[in-house]
């Protein structure tokens, strides 16, 4: 019996994007609540075919790369050239030595790849060797000479939009780049016009017009348009949690370890506001409530870092293709004072959840010395969270 053909990918991120305007290269910029780098790697890491990821980036980029794919599975990270056909080489010579038989390259800068394009990639490439995914040319194209002026009209029916990811037999286009280098040329836009060079036959394959290059711009404001409108139930969620003190000498408010004279009679660490946050944001979702996912009477969650709870609510929205647009959370007591700490464990339930801060409130009342806060008997806390659901027929985002 025939062994499974193993696919790589190699995701070329060693641009600089100066035609999408300021804010740094364009694969690093977010969009949708995601950078763009990893939008675009997320599909191949968790495709089930795909048994290695090799990023090609350029060497000053090391720092936020780490930053904005964290969490994805992925080779070393290795250094691109100066030009794009440069960077694809390097990354197929860094492949090299884990003998893949089919190797798909992409784009960094398209960042809506499905898993249907990735698969379709892999069954061309094992068919018919080098394949790229295409769309048809809906518009008349004019071919336009020096002066402006219209010299010809091709034919419409035989136009395509070459996209990525562009799928080969690895030995193959690893040949072809290495000839090309020997030759001198360096002047390819993409790897199908250098395996064509080459001599090889190069298919098509069903693309989608939604994975899209992000170029200028524009391109960044349109598809962040897009996803906004596809995110169209909106919800709101509250929760709210108390915890008594006892015995102790800190703390943990909204994931911060704070000093006191007092600790929290609690089955977990007690965080009253990452509690209160979890409940706002499962409620939300019409998804029960922190007890029914994580029942006190359960001793796995003796002590536990309440963290885990809130990044356990965040991982529910993601599952259900949905963005968390704002938290907020009250405390409310006597001491410790929040004011200093404010913006502490703002940064700390950003970290947790993966949000830009601007996104996070923490605030602060007492209950002017009245009932078991204002005794000093314990702290409560409020919170609400604000979340975008795709919107389908049954009313709920799934």
């Amino acid at each position: 019996m025939p062994r499974p053909e193993r696919t790589a990918a190699i995701l070329v991120a060693a641009g600089r994007g100066l035609r999408a305007g300021a804010g740094g290269p364009k694969q690093y910029r977010e969009i949708g609540g995601q950078t763009v780098i990893f939008r675009a790697m997320e599909a191949f890491c968790r495709h089930p075919d795909v048994f290695a990821v090799q990023p090609v980036v350029n060497p000053d980029d090391a720092a936020i790369f780490n930053e904005a794919v964290a969490g994805l599975r992925h080779q070393p990270p290795t250094n691109g050239g100066v030009t794009r056909q440069a960077s694809v080489h390097a990354g197929l010579e860094a492949l090299a030595a884990e003998k893949p038989d089919i190797v798909l390259i992409h784009d960094a800068a398209r960042p809506f790849v499905t898993s249907a394009v990735i698969s379709r990639a892999i069954d061309a490439a094992g068919r018919t060797g080098a394949a790229v995914p295409a769309i048809p040319v809906t518009d008349t194209i004019k071919q336009v000479g020096d002066t402006g002026n219209v010299e010809a009209t091709p034919e419409r029916a035989r136009l395509r939009i070459a996209q990525t990811p562009q799928a080969f037999r690895f030995d193959v286009i690893l040949d072809a780049h290495r000839r090309a280098a020997r030759d001198g040329r360096s002047d390819f836009t993409d790897d199908a016009a250098l395996a064509e060079w080459a001599g090889l036959t190069v298919a098509t394959f069903e693309g989608d017009p939604a994975n899209m290059k992000l170029t200028t711009p524009e391109d960044f404001a349109r598809e962040e348009a897009r996803l906004a409108a596809q995110l169209g139930d909106i919800r709101t969620g509250t929760g709210y949690d108390v915890h008594a003190f006892g015995d102790g000498d800190h703390l943990m408010l909204c994931g911060v370890r704070v000093p006191h004279v007092r600790g929290f009679l609690a089955h977990s660490d007690g965080d009253v506001g990452l509690h209160a946050l979890v409940d706002a944001i499962l409620g939300a979702l019409a998804d029960g409530d922190i007890g029914s996912h994580f029942p006190p009477s359960d001793p796995q969650w003796k002590g536990a870092a309440s963290d885990k709870f809130l990044k356990y609510a965040v991982d529910r929205v993601a599952a259900r293709g949905g963005r968390i647009a704002n938290l907020e959370v009250t405390m409310i007591c006597e001491r410790p004072k929040i004011g200093p700490l404010r913006d502490t464990m703002r940064a700390r339930i950003a970290e947790i959840t993966g949000l830009n801060i601007s996104r996070v409130a923490v605030k602060a009342t007492t209950s002017e010395r009245l009932g078991f806060t204002g005794r000093e008997e314990g702290i409560a806390a409020t919170a609400s969270a604000t979340i975008r659901l795709p919107w389908n027929d049954k009313g709920w985002g799934e």
